[in-house]
């Protein structure tokens, strides 16, 4: 991984306008389903600071389990396609929207919102224009990869969740003065101690996996596999699967001819996380791609250790042997001993626990983080707005 720098997006000094001077901001979002990119808008949305921010939010799916924590959420549905009539008139309708509030900067946070707001921000003269970029690239087709890569050249900045996102991003040509860094936010509620889903037995070893079962790339199959084999040698060893999608019944079908019966158990969708984390002896995330993973920050702020696959920003927040474990993508073998040395050095998972609860709060609590996006919007709403007023002035002379 690169160790260029690049822009945190933190300002200094603070820059803070009159509370009777809020600007006008728009962020927008494909939907509100659960998964990291929305997860991360219904946090930010939260928790902007109303006396700073006139905040309206947009989405292009008016549906999922994150819309009753974010308020009101106007839907902009292009009806499957970007060149249907249905699609045409929702640009217009946005467009007229963003006029209407006389909107000064927008944030688009996943991919159809980036292709969606950022050229109707731009048809429309919006002052401050900000893109997401939130995976590897390697999930879009070459196609996608271009066409998004092509519009952020019209945005002020592109927010990436880790430095690997923002690296692919430069490589491809970006200019690096586009692109800032500012790493996933957790709400409060993460760090603290939660009475676990199910009860603690001195018997059990317990192992979680948590991710959505919607596509290969989180490789539930490999952990099952493993699962398999650390039962076949940890008696009372158990494993928790906590997610829902289109690929669950195929999984519980291969836990059973795993001879995983009993071993493991099959959650489905849960809001509870910080119960289901203090349930947990160990965390896995087995990903092949990954930008930077939620559940990662999640477990580390609840003080659970973590295997993870050395993938995207992982190696960024988990320091390998000292925070948690690192092993190689698809390495099944590599996992499968890792997740037995924790089972059998209780003092080693404390150790990777605290440590990296400690690293949690410091860097990715909800506090830091916002402080961050505020003060990106900040900075970059005074450099625009205050050059416009200066070439006004200049035209009026």
């Amino acid at each position: 991984m690169s160790d260029r720098e690049i822009d945190s997006g933190i300002a200094e000094p603070t820059i803070r306008p009159q509370a009777s001077n809020r600007q006008s901001i728009f962020l927008m979002t494909d939907s509100l389903e659960i998964g990291g990119s929305e997860r991360q808008y219904a946090t930010v949305a939260r928790a902007l600071d109303r006396k700073l921010f006139d905040v309206s939010l947009g989405c292009l799916q008016h549906r999922g389990a994150f819309l009753g924590e974010t308020g009101d959420v106007t839907e902009f549905d292009l009806g499957g396609s970007f060149v249907s009539r249905r699609a045409h008139k929702s640009r217009s309708r946005l467009a007229h929207y963003l006029r209407a509030r006389e909107t000064e900067l927008v944030h688009s946070f996943d991919f159809y919102s980036n292709l969606t707001l950022i050229p109707t921000a731009r048809y429309v003269r919006i002052p401050v224009i900000i893109g997401s970029h939130r995976q590897l690239g390697d999930l879009l087709t070459p196609l996608q990869f271009a066409a998004q890569k092509a519009l952020f050249w019209l945005c002020d900045r592109v927010v990436c969740n880790s430095r690997a996102a923002a690296n692919t991003l430069i490589d491809h040509g970006l200019p690096k003065s586009k692109v800032v860094v500012i790493y996933n936010a957790l709400p409060g509620d993460a760090f603290t101690e939660s009475v676990p889903a199910l009860p603690r037995t001195t018997e059990s070893f317990r192992i979680g996996f948590i991710a959505r079962m919607n596509d290969p790339v989180k490789n539930h199959a490999g952990f099952l596999r493993v699962a398999a084999r650390v039962a076949s040698r940890l008696p009372g060893v158990q494993f928790v699967l906590v997610g829902d999608g289109s690929l669950r019944a195929g999984l519980e079908d291969l836990s059973r001819q795993l001879g995983l019966a009993g071993k493991a158990q099959f959650w489905g969708d849960r809001r509870d996380i910080t119960a289901v984390l203090a349930a947990l002896d160990v965390s896995v995330v087995f990903s092949f791609s990954e930008s930077l993973s939620n559940v990662i920050l999640e477990s580390m702020a609840a003080g659970v250790p973590v295997v993870a696959t050395r993938v995207g920003g992982t190696s960024e927040v988990l320091r390998d042997g000292e925070t948690g474990t690192l092993v190689a993508p698809g390495g099944e073998e590599e996992l499968a001993a890792a997740l037995e040395k924790l089972a059998t050095q209780p003092s080693l998972r404390a150790e990777h626990g605290q440590r990296a609860r400690k690293i949690a709060k410091a860097n990715f609590s909800l506090e830091v983080v916002i402080r961050q996006y505020e003060q990106l919007y900040l900075k970059l709403l005074a450099q625009k707005i205050g050059a416009r007023q200066r070439q006004s002035s200049a035209v009026l002379q």
